[in-house]
C-alpha cells in the first residue's frame, strides 16, 4: 500500500530538519527516503502503522542531546525507539515527528564483577547480557521472551520482566543507574552502583515511563551469581483453572519458584509442534515450574510441589533430568508467541495482571468472552506473578475480525481490573490501553502522572500520545517545573 502524497509543507518541513540534523551527526545517519522510513512505521503492535516524518540515528549521547535541544528549539516532536519490539504501539512513530533510534547504542560499557554489576548502552541486548557474563557466573535475571532481540532500554522504558521475574524482580528491582538525557538536551545521571542512592527515586520514576520523560543512553544493572542448580517441572492439569488454583496454592505455601509459567491446551500443542520439547499433548493446562538452588533444597521442594499439584489436580508430572531437558522444557515457553503463529494468521497480544488467587475466576471468565466473540485464545503467560498473556487468534483479512479481536482484549483488561489488577504488567500502555485508562486511574490519578509528565517535558514532546487518554497542557495543570542547575539531579518544584 502506498503512503499518501505529502503536501510540499511537509515535504519542505523534513527536507529542513534532515539538512539541520546532519550538521548533528554524519549524513547516512538520517533517513528521510520513503523506503527508509517504512521500516520504522511499527512496533511489535503491528496493527498500527504510520512513518516518521524522518528517523535519526545517533551514537553517542552529545549527538542524542544536541538533536534533543535542536528537536525542543524548533518545537518537533521526538519518538524514541529501541529494537522496536514493543507490543504495545509504545515506539509508534508520528506523521510530524522525528523518530530517534537508539540501535547504534550497542556496546556493554563496563563489566564491574566487584559491584556485580554490568555498564550498557541502551541498544545491547538483554540476552547479551547474560551471555557476556556467564563465563564468570553471573546473570541478569529479567528475562522477557523477546530477550535474543529486545533492548535494554526498551526495557527500561517497559519495566520488563520475564520467566525468572517472579524470584528476582522486574526491571526495575535489578537497575541500579542510568544516564538520560532530557528533551532540553541536558545530560543527568540517577541512581549509581551502589544499592541505593539519596534523594528522590526518580530512578524509580524512569523506569517503566515509556519515553515519555526523557532518552536513555546507558543503563548499570545489578548481574547476580548463578544459582548451584536448577530443575524445571512440567505439570499437567486437565483444566486450566486446575493450574490456576495449583499456583495460588504453591505461592501460598511459602515457595517461592524461580519461574512458573503457564500454558492452555492450544499454546502447548502449538509450541510442542514447533520444538518438540516433550509437553503431555492430552493436557488442558501445564505449568513450567523451576526451583534453583542448593540441590538438597531443589530435592525437597520438588516434593512438596508435586504434592501440592496433585492435590490441586494434576494428572502429570515430569521433572528434568539433566541440563539440556531443563533448557529444552524452557525453549518451549521461550518460542510459544511464534508458534502460535502457525495455527492462526494473525494473533492479538493482550498484556494484564491479576492478583494470584483470582487465576482461576478470571481463566474462567476469559473463556466465557471468548465464547460470546467468537474468538479463540491461547493462553502463554507468567503464572506466577499473575501477568496474563492471553493471545488473541484472528485473520485481519476477515472485514471485522480485528475490531472484535480488540473489543475482546479490552474486555479482558476490564476484567483484570475489576478483580483487583491492573492494565499492564510489562507491555506498556503504549496507545494500546491508552484509552482504557480511566477504567483504572480517576481524573485525579491522571492529572498527577501528568503533572509529572509536565515536569520532565512541559511542552509535551517526546513520545505525545502515547499513555494518556487526554494530555492536557502544563498550565492547566498547576504543573511541576524542572531547574537544571549545577548539581547531577533535577530539582522538582512545584509552582
Amino acid at each position: 500500500m502506498l503512503m499518501p502524497a505529502p503536501d510540499q509543507a511537509t515535504i519542505a518541513r523534513r527536507r529542513d530538519i534532515a539538512t539541520d540534523l546532519r550538521r548533528i551527526v554524519p549524513s547516512e545517519a538520517v533517513i528521510e527516503g520513503e523506503t527508509g522510513r517504512r521500516v520504522y512505521e511499527s512496533d511489535g503492535l503491528t496493527a498500527y502503522r504510520q512513518p516518521p516524518l524522518l528517523a535519526v540515528l545517533p551514537e553517542t549521547t552529545d549527538q542524542v542531546a544536541a538533536i534533543l535541544r535542536y528537536c525542543f528549539r524548533h518545537r518537533i516532536k521526538v519518538v524514541p525507539r529501541g529494537a522496536g519490539t514493543s507490543l504495545s504501539g509504545g515506539a509508534l512513530p508520528l506523521a510530524d515527528g522525528v523518530l530517534l533510534g537508539m540501535a547504534k547504542f550497542n556496546h556493554i560499557r563496563e563489566i564491574d564483577l566487584a559491584n556485580r554489576c554490568v555498564v550498557a548502552e541502551p541498544g545491547v541486548t538483554n540476552l547479551s547480557i547474560s551471555n557476556a557474563v556467564s563465563d564468570a557466573g553471573f546473570f541478569y535475571a529479567p528475562d522477557p521472551s523477546s530477550q535474543i532481540a529486545c533492548t535494554i532500554g526498551g526495557n527500561v522504558a517497559e519495566n520488563s520482566g520475564g520467566v525468572h521475574c517472579l524470584k528476582y524482580g522486574l526491571t526495575t528491582n535489578n537497575v541500579l543507574g542510568i544516564e538520560l538525557v532530557t528533551i532540553e538536551g541536558d545530560i543527568v545521571r540517577l541512581g549509581a552502583k551502589g544499592l541505593d542512592s539519596g534523594g528522590y527515586d526518580l530512578l524509580g520514576v524512569v523506569t517503566g515511563s515509556e519515553g515519555l520523560l526523557g532518552v536513555v543512553t546507558e543503563v548499570t544493572v545489578r548481574i547476580l551469581p548463578k544459582p548451584a542448580a536448577a530443575r524445571a517441572m512440567l505439570v499437567g492439569f486437565p483444566a486450566s483453572e486446575h493450574a490456576g488454583s495449583c499456583v495460588a496454592a504453591i505461592i501460598a505455601a511459602g515457595i517461592i519458584p524461580g519461574g512458573m509459567e503457564m500454558m492452555d491446551k492450544a499454546a502447548i500443542n502449538a509450541a510442542e509442534d514447533f520444538v518438540a520439547a516433550g509437553y503431555p499433548r492430552d493436557a488442558g493446562a501445564l505449568l513450567i515450574i523451576e526451583l534453583d538452588g542448593p540441590p538438597a533444597e531443589i530435592a525437597h521442594l520438588l516434593e512438596r510441589v508435586e504434592s501440592i499439584a496433585r492435590a490441586n489436580g494434576a494428572d502429570s508430572v515430569r521433572v528434568s533430568s539433566n541440563e539440556a531437558e531443563r533448557l529444552l522444557f524452557w525453549a518451549g515457553r521461550k518460542a510459544a508467541f511464534p508458534a502460535v503463529g502457525r495455527i492462526s494468521p494473525d494473533y492479538y497480544c493482550v498484556d494484564g495482571t491479576i492478583p494470584r488467587k483470582k487465576l482461576s475466576l478470571v481463566l474462567t471468565r476469559m473463556n466465557e468472552l471468548s465464547a460470546t466473540i467468537g474468538l479463540r485464545v491461547a493462553n502463554v503467560f507468567h503464572a506466577g506473578d499473575g501477568n496474563l498473556h492471553p493471545l488473541i487468534l484472528y485473520d485481519a483479512n476477515k472485514p471485522g475480525e480485528l475490531e472484535r479481536a480488540e473489543q475482546l482484549g479490552a474486555e479482558i483488561l476490564r476484567l483484570c481490573v475489576a478483580v483487583g489488577g491492573v492494565l499492564t504488567g510489562e507491555h506498556g500502555v503504549g496507545v494500546e490501553k491508552r484509552d482504557l485508562m480511566t477504567t483504572m486511574f480517576s481524573d485525579a490519578d491522571l492529572n498527577q502522572q501528568m503533572r509529572l509528565k509536565c515536569a520532565f517535558d512541559a511542552e509535551g514532546l517526546l513520545n505525545p500520545g502515547k499513555v494518556f487518554p487526554q494530555l492536557r497542557r502544563c498550565a492547566e495543570l498547576g504543573r511541576l517545573h524542572v531547574h537544571h542547575g549545577e548539581t547531577p539531579f533535577p530539582e522538582l518544584e512545584r509552582f
